[in-house]
């Protein structure tokens, strides 16, 4: 490989989220546990973003800034090239991130106790969004089945969701697409679908594609837009951004999609009211690298995640039987069940991070249908991956002993 996928970065004690995390709930752990919890990687920056941050640094003042046609080039250029759509420089607007995008979609372009559709398990900024702008959570939860090797298929339910778009208080939707965390890519004929029932019923999508550059081999992220591409419905609120793919969420930058004309100058108006309605300097640099730099760092990445899913998955089946996985299809997050431990939710955490010094995220924070369920991610090196996963399998064995003295 032509990337440094191997290297550890050393993120304790530097104000790391999910390291601070695990720091604070077990102060003396080894050094050698890494959090497999908050969807942010794992492996040294890409080297095209550190050097335009350097080279912005070492010549610029970090006085007020303004995007530049280079940045607009960049953002509209990566989703024609990557994603096969042409948006238009004006429907873009930038955000400091993707769920302080949702917030305001939510806010401005519903009423109060208006429903806001989600499909659980689902990212949980989602119902967060919803209540902390007093709306209404409408659930329409994915349908899970067992496939024939005895792993784990999900779906929308097109015939629930059908029923719940028709009821005139449920005005807005918010679609995760790759989703996260069940790691289902959608196909173009369902997000057709999707789009058939609310164009029928003029409910509004917002659409999470943060994690639309991280799909597997084998499958292609359908942009909406693009989906939609007939322009007979432009109630959408596409939201992109650098962060996932390149590994740069502290830098706070999202592009944000909407060509109704209507609803960008209420989303616009929305986010001048709290004054974020603008990117700082570095996260103008840094986005206008990352949508500008070739594309085999980020195809050099996805062939270390889907390795570790393959990893992952032959050292669950071979040690650990009973805990099934969902078909990584994008995201760098696994979804594992492990509802046949009979362990609750709390019972399970406690295992998993007191026993095995695996510290993931609980399926139940997703919502229904997260119960007895854990997110693991991906987006480490190898051996760290390996580590965590020889840790989980011998705390599993550690566990089992007992019983098995006692039944003979």
């Amino acid at each position: 490989m032509s990337y440094d996928f191997s290297t550890l970065p050393r993120r304790a004690h530097h104000g790391s989220a999910k390291w601070e995390a695990m720091a604070r709930k077990v102060p003396d752990l080894s050094p050698e546990v890494v959090p497999l919890s908050v969807a942010d990687m794992e492996f040294v920056p890409a080297p095209p973003i550190t050097k335009a941050l350097k080279d912005y640094l070492d010549e610029q003042p970090l006085g007020y800034p303004a995007p530049t046609e280079e940045f607009y080039d960049a953002c509209t250029g990566w989703q024609s090239r990557r994603h096969g759509w042409e948006p238009d420089k004006t429907s873009l607007v930038n955000t400091p991130g993707v769920v302080p995008a949702i917030y305001t979609a939510v806010r401005t372009l519903t009423e109060p106790r208006d429903g806001v559709i989600i499909q659980p398990p689902v990212y949980y900024p989602f119902a967060r969004a919803i209540r902390d702008n007093g709306r209404t959570v409408v659930e329409s939860p994915l349908c899970r089945e067992l496939t024939q090797d005895g792993g784990l298929a999900y779906s929308m339910d097109f015939e629930g969701l059908e029923e719940l778009v028709k009821d005139p208080a449920n005005t807005m939707l918010v679609l995760c697409s790759p989703h996260n965390p069940v790691g289902r890519v959608w196909s173009a004929v369902e997000l057709r679908r999707l789009l058939d029932i609310c164009v029928a019923h003029d409910v509004i999508i917002v659409a999470d594609e943060i994690h639309d550059d991280l799909v597997m081999p084998g499958y292609k992220h359908s942009a909406l837009m693009r989906v939609a591409e007939g322009g007979e419905y432009d109630r959408l609120v596409i939201c992109t951004a650098p962060s996932k793919t390149f590994n740069i969420t502290g830098i706070q930058s999202a592009q944000i999609f909407i060509t109704d004309e209507e609803l960008r100058r209420r989303f616009r108006r929305g986010l001048a009211e709290i004054g974020t309605d603008s990117l700082n300097s570095l996260a103008y640099v840094a986005t206008t690298a990352a949508y500008t730099a070739r594309d085999e760092w980020l195809d050099e990445l996805v062939a270390v995640i889907w390795s570790n899913y393959q990893l992952l998955r032959g050292m669950v089946e071979r040690y650990l039987p009973d805990v099934r996985i969902a078909p990584l299809e994008g995201t760098y997050l696994a979804w594992l069940d492990f509802r046949a431990w009979g362990m609750t939710d709390r019972e399970l955490e406690d295992f998993m991070e007191g026993e095995a010094s695996v510290f993931a995220e609980g399926g139940y924070l997703f919502g229904t249908g997260g119960e007895g369920f854990v997110r693991l991610n991906l987006a480490c090196p190898r051996e760290v991956l390996e580590s965590a996963l020889e840790r989980l399998v011998y705390a599993t064995n550690q566990r089992a002993r007992p019983c098995e003295r006692d039944d003979r």
